[in-house]
């Protein structure tokens, strides 16, 4: 590896500039939002693994899983499992014998230029689906890890680094887990599709959970937009995604009654008013949907920018590669003109209004 490094070094010293310059301009922009009066400002994005033919998994060898490849059995969403093509830390490896030394440096790496980080696919702290590389997830099992020194870790630094943590708790969660991510002070991921009660029904915002973000969907999930129209069916329809048994013809009637319970919910919050729009007419909804998140006790409500921009596709139809356009589709304008658009603008409000009105008391002071 070190032959390797000093025969390619104008190779390493290119990343190593660019890896520098990214994060100056990250340390510029949280410094920047922080001014501004945001409370958290960025939060960064710690990956579940890295590539097998990165730096991490060449530099580390003995610290990595090789010849396995992260990802998750099938599940509701994703029916064939999925397979990542990503390594992942050994729980083999001597990681307390190291003191967990490059488990840290991951960590603060992650927190040095901002204000929280979103762990993805947190399940894999306790335990983490590995399959062959380049073979079927169905193929995979579960490999556990030591997740309380996992965890432990993860509260002192962001406690060092003053930070939030935000778990993404969502697919297979075990048992009990969260539960323990909970007492870790690590916040879950509140969906606006999966809170519902035993009989379907949309859970009103005051019995969301206080301890994990609320938001209307994720990078994974369709938009209110494509939720409300339908297009997630038609993806799954034409990729052959739904459930086994499942008909595009039920999986629609199915949806028809999903929207009046959502509607119901949204009328009973006080965040829309009026007859339910048609499936074609998704803009109140969308509306609707932003004030509704805000009343949730969650500490942050999170509107990601799809639904601030009331678009129809989501950004990533998890299980595909090559059959969706995953994270290729462009945003309508430039990232300086891009919260100016009115109904951007319109959403923010609601957002804002909302979690004003339920930060302040009767006296309208602040408590």
């Amino acid at each position: 590896m070190k032959r390797l490094a000093e025969e390619q070094s104008g190779e390493v010293d290119f990343h190593i500039f660019l890896q520098w310059q990214a994060s100056r301009w990250m340390q510029a922009a949280q410094q920047s939002a922080r001014e501004a009066g945001m409370a958290v400002g960025l939060i960064a994005d710690l990956a579940v693994g890295a590539d097998n033919g990165g730096s991490q998994s060449w530099s580390q060898r003995s610290e990595m899983i090789t010849g396995l490849s992260a990802g998750a059995p099938p599940d509701l969403l994703n029916t064939r499992g999925q397979n990542w093509g990503i390594g992942a830390f050994s729980p083999l490896a001597p990681l307390r014998a190291q003191g967990f030394r490059s488990y840290i440096a991951m960590l603060r790496s992650a927190f040095a230029n901002a204000g929280g980080v979103r762990i993805d696919h947190v399940m894999g702290l306790t335990r983490l689906w590995l399959a062959p590389e380049g073979g079927d997830a169905n193929e995979g099992a579960y490999l556990r890890y030591p997740a309380r020194d996992l965890l432990r870790l993860i509260a002192l630094e962001s406690w060092r680094h003053r930070a939030v943590v935000i778990g993404e708790d969502l697919g297979t969660v075990p048992e009990g887990f969260d539960a323990e991510i909970k007492d870790a002070g690590l916040l879950g991921i509140g969906v606006l599709w999966f809170q519902r009660d035993a009989r379907a029904n949309f859970l009103p915002p005051a019995q969301w959970p206080a301890h994990a973000i609320a938001t209307t969907s994720t990078h994974d999930l369709p938009t209110v937009s494509g939720w409300w129209q339908g297009s997630d069916i038609g993806w799954r329809t034409r990729l052959d995604l739904l459930m086994p048994g499942a008909t595009d013809a039920q999986t629609r009637a199915d949806r028809d009654e999903d929207r009046s319970l959502l509607w119901q919910a949204l009328l009973d919050a006080e965040c829309v008013v009026g007859d339910q729009p048609a499936a074609d007419a998704p803009q109140d909804v969308i509306d609707g949907a932003a004030a509704f998140i805000a009343q949730t006790p969650a500490p942050l409500a999170l509107l990601p920018i799809e639904d601030l921009l009331g678009l129809e596709e989501q950004p990533n139809l998890p299980g595909t590669v090559d059959t969706h356009p995953n994270w290729q589709r462009r945003l309508p304008a430039t990232a300086e003109t891009l919260l100016d658009h009115v109904d951007c603008r319109r959403r923010m409000r609601l957002l804002q209004r909302t979690v004003h009105a339920k930060n302040t008391d009767k006296t309208g002071r602040k408590p």
